[in-house]
């Protein structure tokens, strides 16, 4: 891994800042929101905008890169970030912010998928695995220290939004500067939802809901913070904590998924994750256990995802895993345009319970489904390993994760379940 790391840092230590320039934003807003007054519902839909844009991003920045070039298009829509990020400011009005996180969400779409192709093109066979592990730990503690700098200035000013957009700037410096080559864009194949769904049902389903807690998580989780009453050092607190869970058990949770029915883990991880929420709604914790319950409710969120991606494997053939991965990040991005927009809904009816009461159905639901698919179908053989992902992965991400997991040898996954 050190020589992964000696060779890509360039790249990781990019993409770290730009993670450290999204997560800002998109926990100032919350926090914003709440100074300027902007209503629960509102709020939701400039949530779920940010999931709209970086959903058709994923569909058409491809064909942009095809035709003018990976570094084209990746000074343009940096460009477009950082000045996104600074007009925030100037116009606190809802409408206005949506567009604005329509625009950001897009262009984000575009950086990861230029910056994932770079570190796919300097990978090989041997140490991609590795690799794309070392990207999703980037990726999280990017997120993790955006929260620590949002207790530098005053939120209700103007310099928490120039911070981000001075950091996303200087994170394009060491992915254009780097050594690598721009890598040949290959056009993104297609699969029908028809035939994904057959293949792997409950990966389907599962990464549909999925997308929706995550989408919670990620856009909602600072306007409850507001809704709340929190302070912006807990909400900060808050949303570090989702981050720092989802780091701490995925390793673990994934060298277990190994070894057994990943359907399993999938089942108890989203029934637990259930649980907590519904806990924290009963006993009204104070700020100790909020982190708790958000350090448990990232450290299920997380994992599933990737265990729903590895479960999908199980039966796809190589010559698929393309076309699947573009297949389920389309479903995962409908998921997440749906998350903050039915949260904010439920938060306007029922107060900040509606976040965890949204986060438990889903859950919920998830961990029922996931038990009834379990009497439909056997363990499937583990043609492959676990491989850590986040859910704001693109489909370059997802598919070397796919074919890097396949290529490995596969583990012993013990003795059948009874």
């Amino acid at each position: 891994m050190l020589t992964i790391l000696r060779t890509t840092w360039p790249l990781l230590l990019g993409i770290m800042l730009l993670m450290v320039g999204n997560g800002m934003q998109g926990t100032l807003l919350g926090i914003r929101g709440s100074i300027e007054g902007i209503p629960t519902a509102e709020m939701s839909y400039v949530m779920a905008a940010y999931f709209a844009g970086f959903l058709l991003g994923s569909r058409t920045v491809p064909d942009l890169i095809q035709r003018v070039g990976h570094v084209r298009v990746f000074a343009a829509l940096a460009s477009v970030i950082s000045a996104v990020l600074i007009l925030y400011a100037t116009v606190p009005h809802w409408m206005f912010w949506a567009l604005l996180r329509f625009t950001i969400g897009y262009c984000f779409s575009g950086v990861y998928i230029t910056a994932e192709s770079w570190l796919n093109a300097g990978s090989t066979n041997e140490n991609r695995g590795q690799a794309l592990s070392l990207y999703m730990i980037m990726q999280m503690l990017g997120i993790i220290c955006a929260q620590m700098l949002l207790n530098v200035a005053d939120p209700a000013g103007y310099m928490l939004f120039v911070i981000p957009s001075v950091l996303v700037s200087m994170a394009f410096l060491p992915i254009l500067l780097s050594q690598q080559p721009a890598p040949q864009f290959a056009s993104i194949q297609r699969m029908t939802f028809g035939r994904l769904l057959r293949i792997s049902p409950l990966g389907c389903v599962g990464i549909f809901l999925i997308g929706g807690v995550f989408s919670a998580i990620f856009g909602m989780a600072s306007v409850w913070g507001g809704v709340a009453g929190l302070s912006v050092r807990e909400i900060s607190a808050f949303v570090a904590a989702i981050y720092i869970g989802g780091l701490l058990l995925q390793y673990p949770l994934g060298w277990l998924s190994d070894r057994g029915d990943r359907r399993k883990m999938v089942l108890v991880l989203a029934a637990w994750g259930a649980v907590c929420a519904g806990l924290t709604i009963l006993l009204q914790p104070g700020i100790w256990g909020l982190l708790l319950a958000a350090a448990c409710v990232g450290g299920v969120a997380n994992p599933i995802y990737s265990l729903l991606l590895a479960y999908t494997n199980d039966y796809l053939d190589q010559k698929d895993m393309a076309a699947a991965s573009a297949g389920l990040l389309f479903i995962n991005g409908l998921g997440s345009m749906a998350g903050p927009l039915i949260t904010g809904g439920l938060m306007t009816l029922a107060g900040p319970d509606g976040f965890w009461l949204f986060i438990g159905l889903l859950l919920f639901a998830l961990a029922c489904y996931a038990g009834w698919r379990m009497t439909k179908r056997a363990i499937p053989a583990h043609d492959q390993s676990f491989v850590v992902l986040s859910p704001a992965a693109t489909t370059i991400a997802v598919e070397a994760a796919l074919d890097s997991a396949s290529s490995d040898d596969p583990p012993d996954p013990g003795p059948p379940s009874p």
